[in-house]
């Protein structure tokens, strides 16, 4: 069944007859969301807040919510990041991530619909379209195929948490099935990898030098940002298994399939 996320009486026919809702639906960007906050988190907080309000209604048992390990800290002190640090975003994407954190925590209360939250670092991997202002591994490995040089906002030393898409799943499965009083987890490799860093592996990948463009930074991105993620390995029993260069391959050999783009 087709619907719009803000069509109730379709969330209510796909949430009826569901024992476990993986939220991921969301259609911004940290950087875009702040050229109208307003509208941003009107949309993000109404419709996630109604979609919480049915799934505890019609008696969803578990709910796992993706949320941004990237954002809701905003700019960090100490790292790797524990789920324990602030919260204190810097865009509006980050703030609606965070307040639908809240709006399932309310709902545990009210209605006693467990959840869990995976505040996901920067996923990649197959599957993730290029050029997409979101998803800079797809994009830096879609342009150096098409012999295109890589745009980078700011200078490239930007740091950040990139992580398989696989191991995203298998955090995702492994939240659904298991309940604690720990319902916040980072979900990341715990390994930081600023833009310039992510080029060169590129270049070493496909055998190529690639070729960079630099843009003026953006004042959503904050400088870094690596997470700490101790708890879902002790709690969830997850650990990231993709190797960094492996993942590379996989990714490349997806997007090498795709049209050239101008």
């Amino acid at each position: 069944m087709d619907g719009e996320f803000d069509d109730a009486q379709t969330v209510e026919h796909v949430l009826k007859d569901a024992d476990i809702v993986f939220h991921l639906l969301g259609g911004s960007n940290p950087s875009a969301s702040n050229n109208d906050p307003v509208s941003e988190l009107k949309g993000v907080i109404a419709n996630n807040l109604a979609l919480v309000a049915t799934a505890a209604r019609v008696g969803v048992e578990k709910f796992v919510f993706v949320s941004s390990g990237g954002t809701v800290y905003g700019p960090a002190k100490n790292f790797p990041i524990p789920e324990t640090a602030p919260t204190d975003p810097i865009s509006a994407y980050g703030l609606g991530k965070l307040a639908t954190e809240k709006v399932l925590r309310l709902y545990y209360l009210i209605e006693g619909m467990e959840y869990s939250v995976l505040r996901v670092a920067n996923p990649y991997g197959p599957c993730q379209l290029p050029d997409q202002k979101q998803g800079i591994v797809a994009t830096v490995l879609k342009r150096a195929l098409d012999g295109r040089p890589v745009q980078i906002w700011g200078d490239g030393s930007a740091v950040r948490d990139y992580l398989h898409i696989s191991d995203v799943c298998n955090a995702m499965i492994r939240a659904a099935v298991v309940n604690n009083d720990q319902r916040i987890f980072n979900v990341g490799s715990g390994i930081g990898r600023s833009l310039k860093d992510i080029v060169a592996s590129v270049s070493h990948v496909l055998g190529t030098e690639v070729a960079v463009e630099h843009l003026p930074g953006r004042p959503a991105d904050i400088p870094a940002n690596v997470l700490d993620c101790t708890l879902a390995e002790q709690i969830l029993g997850w650990t990231p298994r993709i190797h960094w260069e492996d993942g590379l391959k996989t990714t490349s050999e997806w997007l090498a399939k795709l049209p050239a783009t101008a």
